[in-house]
């Protein structure tokens, strides 16, 4: 019984620590602040199991359509994913370097994500990373399919396929 006593004063006692540091402004909220080792594992942690408990959607049948993963090249220019992620011959913009957690290098990261997870991301957005949930900004749901489409071929996509792709008809004539 005085372990489980000891247990119970432990935990309050780590609880109201934690609180201290958090609700104290002892934790910086700051962008240009490191997270602590414990934090960033935490919130690294939380994130993929909430993306992997509400990544449910089912894809649609057309995914592997060229002409959907083109389309949603487009899309993914147009809706400014390339200013913070970078494409295929297309670096980061400077201000995407001034966000905390870093965006991720897509074509690293989309073979370890299934489609219906990438389709959630870009859906729903990611709270406290910048990731904005493009179904908020209007975005219906067949677009953001060819975007997780396009994604999910991008680390296979030249840099000269990118940009003929991507090309305006005005630049293409």
């Amino acid at each position: 019984m005085r372990i489980l006593a000891a247990i119970g004063a432990l935990a309050a006692i780590c609880a109201g620590a934690a609180a201290g540091f958090f609700l104290g402004g002892f934790y910086s909220v700051a962008a240009a602040a490191q997270d602590p080792g414990i934090v960033h594992w935490a919130l690294v942690r939380v994130r993929m199991a909430s993306i992997n408990r509400h990544a449910v959607d089912q894809r649609p049948a057309n995914l592997d359509d060229l002409a959907n993963v083109q389309d949603g090249a487009r899309k993914f220019v147009a809706k400014g994913c390339a200013n913070c992620h970078g494409a295929p011959g297309v670096s980061w913009a400077k201000f995407s370097e001034g966000l905390h957690p870093d965006p991720p290098d897509l074509k690293e990261i989309v073979n370890d994500r299934t489609p219906a997870q990438l389709f959630r991301v870009i859906k729903n957005g990611i709270n406290m990373t910048g990731m904005p949930s493009f179904a908020l900004a209007g975005a219906g749901d067949e677009e953001l399919w060819s975007i997780a489409a396009f994604l999910k071929k991008l680390p296979t996509v030249s840099e000269v396929d990118f940009k003929a792709w991507t090309a305006t008809r005005a630049q293409a004539k």
